[in-house]
């Protein structure tokens, strides 16, 4: 069975792996010298369930596990359990078919999460499942009547403090009388009986070669991994360890979190097909304990917060719009954005779009608010290049704000830098060049047909239907075009143009606590033929135009491996960028149905028919609620930043 990490990360002795490398430092005399304090987080993955399929994607030994746990812990039609490092989920989808329970399952492996959350969602169970770190658990205090820690998930930190910043964290969110369920390796044993070295074959194809030491603090145990492909060689060579520890450590390590009753239920051994190396899962024992403890008093919350939500300037003007003003359509998005924040009741809301005022207006807000919701997509003064000056100017007066930072958004507005940032991160892009004033297109040579884009721009504003170039002057023309609009000395990005489906994926919380929301995909189907598939500045701001009139978004028509594939291209960005709050990725599939990433929009269209709301909506969340949730998010951002 699994073993996962101290933060919620899935792992065993057995598995785990990051992706292929190739690379391998051969003999090591030493194995702690190659031990990363932080090995924790980039080794699980795809490759940890095929090396630990054994166990881990054996149905029987879950269910038999899981009928002991039950056994032990009697859980009742009603009881909330959490089941912490929960891998992909196993535990917790066999719990279910047991009883009508409120089950939680929270994991540091993105990989594992997401797969967790397909497996659930496949099976049309609802199961709450969070990537997140047990050290700083995303619940309220007395939450669970039940808490599991399964498979050898404690004790991955290099330090002792932070195993019990873990236990800590489980007594706070454990109800009064709450039960902690851990299944642990039996330090002791493997202090005797570990393999120094070993190896096993996973399949026909791969076989893994382990070596094994004990740290030179003699607690933990160190252990490398080197994965072999019988024809392409070495594909992972790496290094994890694990604190052991005896009963006795753990009653005492228990017991100083204040945990009572501690009680061991035997030990137990998984009886894998393979039955090879198990390693950390050669022995374990279980244990429970109970926190007793009295109802934390409820904090004395304020009834309302005092939210200042800030817009673009409707007296200035805004270059991006057709007119370059606003109009009816602008103020009738306004009214409904009012009416959306008007029905909830735990906020309320002050509005802010005098550009000229607004720094007195913010200083004088200092201290009386609880927080901005910065709707200002339009940037400071209505230009979109100071859209980061007004999350630079609320750091400045030390008032709270949703969305991302000055720093995040100046990333995002260059297309190319996002791509090269996608690019280090293993991100797919399509294939582009940048055009500056120097460069002969002509010199060039171009594969057809191409996209060509202002690299610096928002809102599709300088991306049309002439914007797709078949041949060479044709490209020339765009160039001719875009530098009228944006000056000839702006870069601009050209890029192969994507023949398959236009996607978007949307996120809302944050890193701690998010959800993603259905993926869209634009149909084009009742597009006039001939015409570009792309959905540009016509099809979002010019309604005599033939894309507005045709196109429209849908529920994503894509493999389910397509999906998870967006899903998680899209959080590697999310979380490098340091987006915050809510965001939008757009995608497009290439000719073979490959997805390639196009923009990141951070602090994305917030009006009630844009593609946020959208998606939102075809994943049963109204106007209102996307709008609270984002609010939230905010929140709990800051609630987290200041514990």
């Amino acid at each position: 069975m699994k073993k996962e990490s101290p933060n919620g990360q899935s792992s065993k002795d057995k598995g785990a792996q990051k992706t292929v490398t190739n690379k391998t430092i051969g003999p090591a005399s030493d194995l702690e010298q190659h031990l990363q304090p932080d090995w924790w987080k980039r080794i699980f993955n795809s490759m940890y369930l095929k090396t630990d399929s054994d166990v881990v994607d054996d149905s029987q030994i879950t269910k038999t596990e899981v009928d002991l746990f039950q056994q032990i812990l009697n859980v009742q039609d009603g009881n909330t359990l959490l089941d912490l490092a929960c891998g992909q989920g196993r535990h917790l989808l066999e719990f279910n078919t047991r009883g009508n329970f409120n089950l939680f399952g929270l994991d540091r492996s993105r990989y594992l999460i997401q797969r967790a959350k397909n497996l659930s969602k496949k099976k049309g169970i609802a199961i709450n499942f969070k990537e997140g770190d047990a050290r700083k658990l995303p619940y309220p205090t007395d939450t669970f009547d039940f808490v599991t820690n399964l498979g050898n998930s404690f004790g991955y930190f290099e330090t002792l403090d932070d195993d019990t910043k873990i236990l800590k964290e489980i007594f706070r969110v454990l109800k009064p009388g709450g039960i902690l369920l851990m299944e642990i390796a039996d330090g002791d044993y493997l202090r005797k009986s570990y393999q120094p070295r070993s190896w096993e074959w996973i399949d026909k194809k791969h076989f893994v070669c382990r070596e094994r030491t004990m740290a030179s603090d003699n607690q933990r145990l160190i252990s490398r991994e080197v994965i072999t492909n019988t024809e392409k060689g070495v594909i992972v060579d790496q290094f994890y360890a694990e604190r052991l520890y005896a009963k006795e450590d753990l009653v005492e390590l228990l017991k100083d979190v204040n945990f009572k009753d501690v009680t061991f239920h035997g030990n137990i051994s998984s009886e894998s097909q393979r039955n090879q190396d198990l390693g950390m899962m050669e022995n374990r024992f279980l244990l429970t304990a109970r926190s007793i403890k009295e109802w934390t008093p409820k904090k004395i919350k304020k009834d309302v917060k005092n939210v200042v939500v800030i817009m673009g300037d409707p007296s200035l003007k805004d270059i991006i719009k057709p007119d370059a003003v606003f109009d009816s359509d602008d103020f009738d998005t306004i009214d409904k954005l009012k009416i959306g924040l008007s029905k909830l009741d735990k906020y309320k809301f002050s509005y802010l779009n005098n550009h000229n005022t607004l720094v007195t207006d913010l200083q004088r807000l200092q201290g009386k608010i609880d927080f901005v919701f910065n709707l200002c997509d339009e940037g400071f003064d209505n230009d979109a290049v100071k859209e980061l000056h007004v999350p630079a100017l609320l750091e400045v007066v030390k008032i709270p704000y949703s969305g991302s930072n000055p720093q995040t958004l100046a990333y995002c507005y260059d297309k190319s830098l996002i791509r090269g940032i996608a690019t280090e991160i293993g991100v797919p892009v399509a294939d582009a060049f940048i055009i500056t004033a120097d460069i002969n297109l002509f010199e060039l040579n171009i594969p057809f047909p191409v996209i060509a884009k202002p690299n610096f721009g928002d809102s599709s504003f300088g991306i049309t239907q002439k914007n797709v170039a078949y041949t060479i002057e044709e490209l020339a023309d765009a160039i001719v075009r875009i530098r009228s609009q944006f000056g000839y000395t702006k870069p601009i990005l050209v890029e192969e143009f994507l023949t398959g489906a236009e996607l978007s994926v949307g996120i809302i919380g944050n890193m701690q606590n998010y959800t993603v929301l259905p993926i869209i995909e634009e149909d084009f189907s009742e597009l006039e033929e001939g015409l570009p598939k792309i959905c540009g500045y016509e099809a979002k701001w010019l309604p005599d135009s033939p894309y507005m009139k045709a196109l429209k978004s849908i529920p994503a028509s894509i493999p389910s491996s397509t999906q998870e594939e967006l899903t998680n291209h899209s959080l590697k960005l999310f979380e490098r960028l340091n987006c915050r709050d809510y965001c939008r990725f757009d995608w497009r599939l290439d000719a073979k149905g490959d997805p390639k990433i196009l923009e990141v929009n951070p602090n994305p269209g917030w009006c009630w028919d844009g593609h946020l709301a959208k998606m939102s909506k075809i994943g049963g969340i109204d106007y209102s609620q996307m709008l609270e949730s984002i609010l939230h998010a905010v929140e709990l951002r800051y609630t987290h930043s200041e514990s």
